[in-house]
């Protein structure tokens, strides 16, 4: 079997700016309760947490342009400082890390909201841009490729950050990938995380993958993270705001399983064309069709250099 067994913590941000040392304590607080965790998954933005954030009612209000300003000035190249600090906590650990996403700063001063992904060696192996900033309210550069990253001997899966997940060419070209999971990180403050929670059943059904979908807890956020499988079944959910670990054995043969016999015993979309049928073209695109050379046989496609 295929498994992996995924640790999603739903918490409160660390304060941005902060020393690693509560972010280690905390990631060692969790494995205290999960100690046979392969993957631990925290929230968007988990180190980039403003003191409202964390229910410090002491504190005065922060405007967008403090808060925007805040987050440009923690931002650091993925090799600086903070990335060696969490690749040694994952190569301590032993785990993959996806300590959530990262204020990233570009070569050229970009801003970018990049999930970040480390193996148990420290090696930092994957990390995303996030593609759709939620306009206009966050300051972000958008990313320009979809990620995913391999387990050996498991398989591959696929990044995706909160506002992604509304836009169904992310999770399908990520499927397209070769990704049997995806990982949603969210920062979710707002009422639409009911229909989210739609948004990753639905993304797991038409793409026959499982959905990780990791949000962080009160006060700020919403909570109600969810764990998904590829047949839509709902296999874990925090039921409300309150500090979480969801903890999940994921049987990544499920998916090939559901690929080839079908969601429900009944449909694979993944088999639909026949090799004589026409390509359709999708005249929403500038320039895209989906033909049937380009469906992915149940294994995943080998990745490609960059």
């Amino acid at each position: 079997m295929r498994t992996l067994k995924v640790a999603a913590v739903q918490a409160a941000p660390q304060l941005i700016g902060a020393a690693i040392e509560p972010f280690a304590a905390e990631l060692r607080s969790v494995l205290a309760g999960a100690p046979d965790a392969d993957v631990v998954v925290f929230p968007e933005l988990h180190l980039f947490g403003s003191p409202a954030d964390r229910g410090d009612v002491t504190s005065e209000p922060e405007s967008a342009d403090a808060r925007n300003a805040s987050l440009r000035a923690s931002a650091q190249p993925l090799d600086g400082p903070l990335g060696d600090s969490l690749g040694a906590l994952a190569r301590e650990a032993g785990i993959w890390l996806v300590p959530g996403s990262v204020c990233e700063l570009g070569q050229n001063g970009e801003l970018f909201n990049t999930a970040v992904v480390y193996a148990p060696t420290g090696e930092r192996v994957a990390s995303y841009r996030k593609m759709f900033p939620w306009r206009p309210f966050e300051p972000y550069d958008p990313g320009d490729r979809f990620v995913v990253f391999d387990v050996p001997g498991v398989g591959r899966l696929g990044l995706s950050i909160c506002y992604d997940a509304w836009f169904p060419e992310v999770t399908r070209h990520l499927a397209w990938l070769g990704a049997e999971v995806v990982l949603n990180l969210v920062k979710t403050t707002t009422d639409d995380r009911a229909q989210e929670l739609v948004l990753a059943r639905a993304n797991s059904i038409v793409n026959q993958v499982f959905t990780v979908s990791v949000n962080c807890a009160g006060p700020v956020g919403r909570g109600r993270s969810i764990v998904v499988d590829p047949e839509g079944h709902v296999l874990d959910e925090s039921a409300d705001t309150n500090s979480d670990v969801l903890l999940t054995t994921i049987d990544l043969d499920h998916v090939t399983r559901v690929r080839v016999q079908g969601t429900a015993g009944t449909n694979r979309p993944w088999a639909q064309f026949a090799d004589t049928d026409a390509p359709i073209e999708l005249p929403c695109t500038a320039a895209g069709s989906l033909r049937p050379a380009g469906s992915p046989s149940p294994g995943p496609r080998p990745l490609q250099p960059r």
